[in-house]
């Protein structure tokens, strides 16, 4: 018989959408305060996830679904990095893996 390896899920702050976790990106308030962006998913802290979704960011960051999420007030400086963050996110991927490379 035939072992399925167990897929971790995690839900979209946003659109609430249920994808695998590697699938997301997890943004993170450190036990400090600080909120940024868990490239690596393994930082302390109370996390949230994201879709590559330009919209669920959009509604996160701007409607609270990330205040809420995270249990925490977001400030304005932190929510600029967020969206540059995103912003070079999106770059990156839409250019392929290739461009990344270089």
């Amino acid at each position: 018989m035939v072992k399925v390896k167990h897929t971790p899920e995690r839900t979209c702050v946003a659109c609430g959408q249920k994808l695998p976790k590697r699938e997301l990106l997890r943004i993170v308030r450190t036990p400090l305060g600080a909120v940024h962006v868990d490239p690596t998913g393994k930082a302390a802290g109370r996390g949230a996830y994201l879709c590559g979704s330009a919209a669920c960011w959009q509604r996160a960051i701007h409607k609270g679904g990330l205040e809420r999420g995270l249990h925490a007030q977001v400030c304005a400086p932190d929510r600029e990095q967020l969206m540059a963050y995103f912003q070079q996110y999106v770059q990156q991927h839409a250019a392929g893996p290739s461009a990344a490379e270089e």
